[in-house]
């Protein structure tokens, strides 16, 4: 009975009901917490798929498979800045106006000049979206009953609209506007970091290729000697250093040591902050380096860019250019002496003739006068020897007796390497054929051949030998014509062997070489479409073989 009364006053006094709407609004305010909860693991989820190399129709897409577990919607859309226009970049289901601009009466530019999100039921009470009969808001064109749309803004600046639909009317409110505003915030910041993504790698590709298309090796090397990068323009030098984990000291890839060079120009990059310029050789390869520093926001520098041009050639043609001068000048001098010794010569040569004439060949000092007329013409053979050698004339092709030419300068310098008690040995094929060749400038090599090994024999005790051969051989399936110079000299060490023809390289002191001999030797020989190899052991001596093609396939001048 007392139970019942307790129910009847609670009744009247509504104790019942405001308990029940407290349990109504607890459940409301659950859903409504459980519904921002979703949203908010949605949103994150949402941001975490979407990688800044995707596409914005890629992005979208990502939106509108995930966007209905959070608000109802069947169309999404992106309309862009694109200077002063407004473009649609991007839209699902419904992509026919893509790449077209927004009408400039739609509401669309409204959003986006105004900077405030819109919520539209559309055609209700038959109003219009746009404001012009005769354009059709794009809005309508997608058949929508109701649309949110929000603008995206990027530090203060919007660079267009985010437009979510819907089939229903009233679809959304200001909790379903709230949200999609947060989720076109950070849509905005995934298309910009797309954007700017895009910008550095597409500056990233241009720079590489430019690295890259540059002909010269270049190489970036930190402060611990370490190259980090290269170009991939000599691959022999540098191979791979990209893929290896523990990259390579440059003094070791580069200049083959163990240890960093003395008065290495990275340090005096370092030191100073400016860039250094050196001429380096590297394996027979004569290099321009260039270091630049590599300066970071502090001004320090962290890094030094080594661009190595290859001069090789460039040198070599200094070097003939610098020993062509010099011939012209010794070539100038012995023409002159030569016409001066000519003139008393063949006076000498013809008052010895008469007097033999008027001796008789009875007479005990006609001997005599045959031993001053031997001599005389002798001279007179070398005389015109040094002409024909010292003659500036063109250096053209022709068909030459390599023989001749090899007695040709045996008779010129014969008296130099004799002096010096050198035994000469000569072993001439007389069967070899003529090459097309220049004169001249074979006798040139010869000479600075025969001269350098005379030069090798110089401290070299007991019995002294240059023998000079000619002869035919086969390599590479070509036959060659061969005059090999061998000396029993002190021989050449295996370090200095891809050193020697370098121009101005020489192990002889300076009063006595000037390191061109070789190298322009090489040169005549490679424009003759030869070569010249090299044999030395030390303390054995040396052979150096001037090969030359049998039929020289580019024959006229050179």
């Amino acid at each position: 009975m007392f139970d019942d009364k307790l129910t009847i006053i609670q009744n009247l006094t509504g104790v019942n009901s405001s308990k029940l709407n407290y349990y109504l609004e607890v459940q409301r305010s659950n859903e409504q917490i459980k519904i921002q909860i979703n949203r908010l693991e949605l949103l994150h989820q949402l941001i975490k798929d979407i990688n800044i190399d995707m596409s914005l129709a890629d992005i979208v897409e990502r939106v509108y498979n995930k966007l209905p577990q959070a608000v109802p919607c069947c169309f999404l859309g992106l309309a862009l800045a694109k200077g002063d226009r407004l473009v649609m970049t991007a839209a699902i289901p419904d992509n026919r106006r893509l790449g077209q601009p927004v009408p400039g009466t739609s509401i669309l530019w409204k959003c986006y000049t105004e900077r405030q999100r819109l919520l539209y039921n559309l055609n209700t009470e038959g109003e219009r979206v746009s404001s012009s009969e005769d354009v059709q808001d794009p809005v309508e064109s997608w058949g929508l009953k109701s649309a949110a749309i929000v603008p995206l803004q990027v530090r203060n600046q919007v660079i267009g609209v985010f437009i979510v639909g819907d089939n229903q009317d009233f679809t959304y409110g200001s909790s379903e506007l709230a949200f999609i505003e947060q989720l076109a915030d950070q849509l905005a910041i995934c298309i910009e970091n797309a954007r700017l993504y895009k910008e550095v790698s597409k500056g990233k590709q241009e720079w590489e290729a430019t690295f890259r298309a540059v002909p010269d090796p270049i190489f970036l090397i930190d402060k611990s000697y370490n190259v980090l990068r290269h170009n991939h323009r000599n691959n022999n030098i540098v191979p791979g250093i990209d893929d290896q984990e523990e990259k390579p000291k440059c003094y070791s890839i580069l200049w083959k040591r163990n240890t960093p060079c003395e008065n290495c120009s990275m340090e005096e990059v370092h030191r100073t902050g400016k860039g250094v310029y050196r001429q380096i050789q590297n394996d027979g390869t004569i290099f321009d380096a260039f270091y630049y520093p590599m300066i970071d926001s502090g001004g320090e520098t962290y890094a030094v860019i080594l661009h190595a041009k290859d001069v090789t050639e460039k040198v070599k043609m200094e070097a003939q250019l610098v020993q062509s001068a010099k011939m012209v000048a010794i070539g100038e001098m012995a023409a002159g002496v030569a016409h001066e010794l000519n003139s008393p010569m063949t006076v000498i040569i013809g008052t010895a003739q008469m007097m033999q004439r008027d001796m008789g060949s009875e007479d005990p000092r006609a001997e005599w006068l045959d031993d001053i007329i031997s001599c005389g013409m002798r001279c007179k053979k070398i005389i015109q020897n040094l002409l024909s050698f010292s003659r500036q004339g063109q250096f053209s092709f022709a068909e030459t007796n390599i023989n001749e030419q090899v007695e040709k300068v045996l008779s010129l310098i014969h008296y130099q390497i004799n002096r010096n008690n050198i035994e000469i040995v000569k072993n001439l094929d007389p069967n070899i054929p003529s090459v097309m060749a220049n004169g001249h400038q074979l006798q040139q090599v010869l000479i600075n051949l025969l001269l350098n090994a005379r030069d090798a024999l110089e401290e070299t005790e007991g019995e002294k030998c240059i023998s000079i051969c000619t002869g035919i051989e086969t390599e590479q399936d070509k036959e060659w014509a061969v005059i090999a110079v061998k000396d029993n000299g002190c021989g050449i060490d295996p370090d200095n062997l891809n050193k020697i023809f370098n121009p101005f390289y020489t192990s002889k002191e300076a009063s006595k070489g000037t390191g061109l001999g070789l190298s322009v030797s090489l040169g005549i020989a490679q424009s003759h479409g030869g070569t010249i190899k090299v044999e030395s052991r030390p303390g054995l001596g040396s052979t150096f073989r001037f090969l030359l093609p049998l039929k020289h396939e580019n024959g006229g001048e050179t």
